[in-house]
């Protein structure tokens, strides 16, 4: 099944989330839906990287077992060339 992405350029939604990944720090899935006001981070993570976009990801485990997901953005789009 093949993943249908937005263009960045034309998507408000990524653009909101790629505004809010701009400084370089982590942001939970918590942050990133009220921050950007957005659902289905995961979703929006894997459009923004079909668009070129480098975002790491990792888990923190609590004692409780609670599982707490840390989105970075690592690099951004790569330079349009003509």
């Amino acid at each position: 099944m093949t993943m249908h992405a937005s263009n960045l350029d034309r998507s408000s939604r990524l653009q909101r989330v790629r505004d809010l990944l701009l400084d370089g720090r982590e942001h939970s899935t918590l942050e990133i839906v009220q921050g950007a006001h957005v659902c289905a981070v995961n979703s929006i993570i894997s459009e923004l990287r079909a668009n070129g976009l480098e975002i790491t990801c990792r888990v923190i485990v609590a004692p409780s077992g609670r599982r707490t997901w840390l989105y970075k953005l690592v690099s951004g789009a790569p330079a349009v060339t003509a």
